[in-house]
């Protein structure tokens, strides 16, 4: 690992530590400020996600690929072809969970009414397929925005974001509606039921699997539409 895996090791680690934060202090702010339960609490709650998302977006650029949530690592090295699945797994996953889970422990240090993170509410097979149905679209919306080379960061951004947005609403009473194994794990750790069937078949397997499908199902795509194409030049 040279100087530029280093980097984006150490970048993986403090952004999974600065979403963890970002998402409660926001819950936080929302609850103090406007009170649990009403719709205007819902919608700046929504606004503020929306605003930081373009924060962590624009620290994605800034590093150089850093990210806080595994599945955009699986994702993109599995989608680029190019190896590096020993590098993602065995240094780059690693490193943002131990960045959530020292995200969870400092914020409960400093909040102690911060709550206990996402869980399933309900049988654990409807919170595996609801987690990886979540998570098939967040993958089919990122890589589409990819292939279809949108280069307005605002735009490829605001799209994304919306997408997540949507299905983090859609799923939150099952599941929490994370969408992200890192995190996940940072407050089932704090639970101390982190290795739970749950939450492994939920957060880990179900939505592990949901992005390679998503991979899959985008790159059969792709094929065929440059088929279709390349059809009707020949026409």
């Amino acid at each position: 690992m040279g100087r530029a895996g280093a980097r984006l090791v150490v970048s993986d680690l403090v952004l999974a530590f600065l979403w963890v934060w970002a998402g409660s202090l926001v819950k936080l702010f929302v609850y103090r400020t406007v009170g649990p339960g009403t719709h205007e609490a819902e919608l700046l709650k929504i606004a503020l996600s929306v605003v930081y998302m373009f924060f962590f977006a624009w620290l994605e650029k800034l590093t150089g690929g850093g990210s806080y949530n595994p599945l955009t690592v699986l994702i993109y090295t599995v989608a680029g072809g190019n190896g590096g699945y020993l590098f993602a797994a065995l240094c780059r996953i690693p490193a943002q969970m131990l960045g959530a889970v020292s995200g969870v422990w400092l914020l409960k240090e400093v909040f102690p009414q911060i709550g206990h993170g996402p869980r399933v509410n309900g049988h654990i097979h409807h919170g595996a397929l609801v987690e990886g149905l979540a998570t098939f679209a967040v993958v089919m919306v990122s890589l589409t925005l990819k292939h279809k080379e949108v280069n307005s960061f605002f735009m490829k951004t605001w799209i994304s974001s919306i997408s997540k947005m949507t299905l983090h609403i859609l799923s939150s009473d099952l599941t929490g509606g994370i969408m992200n194994p890192a995190s996940a794990f940072g407050w089932a750790f704090a639970r101390g039921d982190h290795v739970t069937l749950e939450h492994v078949l939920v957060y880990w397997v179900a939505p592990l699997q949901a992005a390679l499908f998503g991979v899959w199902a985008v790159r059969q795509f792709t094929k065929a539409q440059n088929a279709d194409e390349t059809k009707t030049k020949s026409d």
